[in-house]
């Protein structure tokens, strides 16, 4: 072989790697956009749940949204009513979505008693309580107080919840996982 023989057979050599790399990186650069079409989609699917729900009176927090009632019932009527729009009363997960809930400004049921047996509290999909967030006091079970409100008026906002009659009408919170 000669030496442009061998010259000519580096560089066919030499572009072929590079022809396969520049393969490879395309490959990796379709999957990438695709995935990231694919992601743009369930993102603009999300917002579109987001202002439909916002649009019809729900709060967004978290992931998850909420729904403030602007009427009075009680704890029972209250908790149906959430179970119809797809949700339950609000179970309350966290220090931030306490806060979030008092921020509400609404004396209002949440997803949590003592029904079953007095003084074991649990949340509405059966978790028992192992965070509260109560009032001074609380629960002080004065005349059957089997059903959890949080209380807005109250000053500190990881103190506030009572617990009340569940036959008492009050507004209340649900919350639905989308």
């Amino acid at each position: 072989m000669n030496d442009s023989e061998d010259k000519r057979n580096n560089l066919f050599q030499s572009f072929s790697l590079y022809k396969i790399n520049a393969t490879a990186e395309r490959d990796q650069l379709q999957t990438r956009y695709n995935n990231l079409t694919e992601e743009k989609g369930h993102i603009q699917a999300k917002l579109f749940v987001i202002e439909q729900h916002c649009q019809e009176g729900w709060r967004y927090f978290d992931y998850k949204f909420y729904f403030l009632s602007t009427e009075k019932k009680t704890w029972e009527e209250s908790r149906q009513d959430c179970l119809e729009r797809g949700a339950d009363l609000v179970i309350i997960n966290s220090r931030e979505e306490q806060t979030f809930v008092f921020n509400l400004h609404l004396r209002a049921w949440i997803g949590l008693s003592d029904s079953v047996t007095e003084g074991t509290w649990k949340w509405v999909d059966g978790t028992p309580l192992t965070t509260g967030y109560w009032g001074k006091g609380q629960p002080d079970d004065r005349g059957q107080e089997d059903c959890a409100e949080i209380y807005y008026g109250q000053d500190d906002p990881v103190k506030t919840w009572n617990d009340d009659k569940c036959g008492t009408n009050h507004n209340w919170i649900c919350e639905k996982v989308v």
